[in-house]
Order: C-alpha cells, then sequence, then structure tokens
C-alpha cells in the first residue's frame, strides 16, 4: 500500500484522525512517517502540545505501519502503548516515525519516535512503544 490508500483507510476507518489533521507523509513496509499540524486547540495548561494528542498521532502512525505491512489488516487494534515524554514540544507541527520491530502472527511489536520542530530543528519529544492484535490471517 501507498501512503495515499494507507490515509484513505484510516480517514474511513477513523473520522477522528481527520478532526487532528492527521496525515500519512510516507509508508513502506515497516515503515510510517506521519504528521499532525500545531493547533492551539491540542495546547494544554503550560503550552505544550498535549499528552492525548501525541499518543494520538503515534498509535495512529504505529496503525499506518501495520497497515503499509500487511494486506487486509483493517481490523488490527491496539493491545498496549507506552510514552515517554522527554521534552516539551514546540509550538510546531508534530511527526511520528512509526517502525515495526517485530510481525508475529497475532502481534505487531512497534517503535515510534516523535518529533517537533522543523528541518534541521526537529527534536525528539517523546519515545513511543506499543503493540498491536493482528486479525486472523488465515
Amino acid at each position: 500500500m501507498n501512503a495515499e490508500e494507507v490515509q484513505a483507510l484510516i480517514s474511513a476507518g477513523l473520522p477522528m484522525a481527520d478532526d487532528i489533521g492527521f496525515t500519512v507523509e510516507k509508508v513502506r513496509p515497516g515503515f510510517a512517517r506521519a504528521r499532525v499540524p500545531f493547533s492551539e486547540k491540542s495546547l494544554r495548561p503550560g503550552g505544550t502540545l498535549s499528552g492525548p494528542t501525541q499518543m494520538a498521532l503515534a498509535d495512529a502512525a504505529m496503525y499506518a505501519a501495520i497497515l503499509a505491512t500487511l494486506e487486509k489488516a483493517e481490523m488490527a487494534v491496539t493491545s498496549n502503548l507506552s510514552i515517554n515524554f522527554l521534552q516539551k514540544p514546540a509550538a510546531a507541527d508534530l511527526v511520528a516515525e512509526a517502525v515495526v520491530l517485530r510481525m508475529g502472527r497475532r502481534l505487531a511489536f512497534c517503535e515510534v519516535r516523535l518529533l517537533s520542530g522543523e528541518g534541521e530543528e526537529e527534536q525528539l519529544v517523546a519515545h513511543v512503544t506499543g503493540s498491536y492484535a493482528l486479525p486472523s490471517r488465515g
């Protein structure tokens, strides 16, 4: 699947992704890069992007990486997500780079780097690990 196909599947199955501006930028088997544009609505007290915004991006990026890897995986669901907030994100778009670490028969294990800033100024702001329960591939 390409980025546009993955984007269409996510938009159709999870309308909230469109509400936060979730965009799949790039995919290849085992990898996805996605973005959520900066929005004042995503700020929390202290002027930082909210944890739920960061977690939503990480979760959706993992899903995108799985969809890019497996055909017919729309029914894959999050089974675990752990996030470490490393530093305050800038008032800029948030980018996720998701990698599938291991694709088993029933579970996929992923890692996500959440980045804030632009170009050379991109900073790692959170590290995420998670797993997805996979649909039967029989």
